[in-house]
């Protein structure tokens, strides 16, 4: 029986186009700010209607700002992290899936832990051992008494330093830490038939070649949705690159566009400047999605039918 649902239709419809007003305002409105000029925002205000000025304030963006340098070290930091996270995680989920681990358990639900630590709750202890991270080492040869001993025989302690702020590897390292690859790769592994890696074994695939050649090739679809979503994640940092970098030149691009903003609390932000920089930083992300969506999760789809 068909029902009339004509009502419900248009009520659906006007939620649908709430919804698509709700998202697209505000970009809308980011674009429109950023084709004006400075002067008019200040005669005007933030206006709804675009204008000529986009090219101009781009080009301010790449020649009176740190924003081209920053968008490259967003663009190493977001793929470092995105492909780190998808090594680890996938190795550690096969690790615990498929390998006979005594405290398989406890291992994965000390991984699972790390998501209820985000960096952002972490970041002073994060801080402490990036600025030394052999700092732990150092706090251990104390505690039990092994310096003492090596200041007793040689004439001084051991102390080992070794910092990674301002460095593309103390930005990428602490963002790796976290379990959310390992789970839906865990979950994903369960759902495969457990004859597979037996089936594997019969026709003489090592742990290894199960790996690449069997395990992998059914996983990409979920190793490009992690790989897109730590991207993301790791271009839209802003806490942890503004503590771990003091210097322009290494921060991010999300760092560089606060950076923008006068200190100053009588001067008006120069907002269609900035505006064109949000524009310019969000691109590359949005190829990133668009590049995997096309070539990798469509093509996935395909081949697995």
């Amino acid at each position: 029986m068909i029902e009339n649902a004509r009502s419900l239709n248009i009520a659906a419809g006007f939620v649908l186009i709430v919804g698509i007003v709700y998202i697209l305002g505000p970009l809308y409105l980011t674009l429109a700010t950023a084709s004006q000029s400075y002067e008019f925002m200040l005669r005007n205000g933030l206006a709804w209607y675009p204008s000529d000025q986009f090219f101009a304030n781009a080009a301010h963006i790449f020649t009176e700002t740190h924003i081209p340098i920053q968008m490259l070290n967003s663009l190493v930091v977001a793929f470092g992290d995105a492909f780190a996270t998808c090594v680890l995680s996938l190795l550690s989920a096969y690790a615990i899936v498929y390998f006979r681990v005594r405290w398989a358990g406890v291992a994965f639900a000390l991984i699972l832990a790390t998501i209820m630590l985000p960096i952002e709750i972490r970041v002073i202890t994060t801080y402490q051992v990036a600025s030394n991270v052999f700092s732990p080492v150092n706090a251990l040869l104390d505690v039990t008494g092994l310096n003492g001993l090596i200041a007793e025989y040689f004439g001084a302690p051991v102390k080992l330093e070794w910092s990674v702020l301002n460095t593309h590897f103390g930005l990428i390292a602490p963002l790796v830490a976290h379990g959310t690859g390992t789970f839906l790769f865990r979950q994903f592994f369960l759902t495969l038939p457990k004859d597979l890696f037996k089936a594997a074994r019969m026709d003489g695939a090592g742990p290894i070649r199960f790996l690449f050649d069997i395990l992998l090739p059914v996983s990409r679809t979920s190793f490009a949705a992690l790989f897109v979503l730590t991207f993301l994640s790791g271009w839209t940092q802003y806490l942890w690159p503004l503590v771990a970098a003091s210097t322009s030149d290494m921060q991010t691009a999300v760092v560089g566009l606060a950076r923008l903003v006068p200190d100053s609390e009588g001067e008006i932000p120069d907002f269609p400047m900035i505006m064109a920089g949000a524009v310019i930083v969000s691109i590359i992300p949005l190829a990133m999605i668009a590049l995997l969506q096309r070539y990798l999760v469509q093509g996935l789809a395909l081949t697995e039918k």
